[in-house]
């Protein structure tokens, strides 16, 4: 009992950190690549740290189903991002 409090608590505090500044930074970056700019170096490294820290909650994910949909929606917005960032950088040919 007490490790599922700790994990809804670790995972509470990731959630919150979401809303704070992740997503607001995503949507600033998809509304740039969705004008058919390229990641600037900031937001390589944004996205890899956002990358790393979803394969480390993973196993928290696995025990605390509730937080399931919200990791998904959340990793289909920067898989989204990553994919149209691509293929702007293709189009310009680089």
């Amino acid at each position: 009992m007490v490790e599922t409090s700790r994990d809804v608590g670790i995972l509470t505090a990731i959630a919150d950190r979401m809303v704070q500044f992740r997503l607001p930074r995503a949507k600033e970056i998809k509304e740039r690549v969705d004008r058919g700019e390229v990641l600037t170096y900031s937001d390589i490294e944004f996205l890899e740290k956002v990358f790393r820290d979803a394969g480390a909650i993973a196993p928290l994910l696995e025990t605390n189903p509730q937080y399931q949909e919200i990791a998904a929606r959340s990793m289909a917005l920067y898989t989204e991002i990553t994919a149209k960032a691509l293929a702007n950088q293709e189009a310009r040919g680089r």
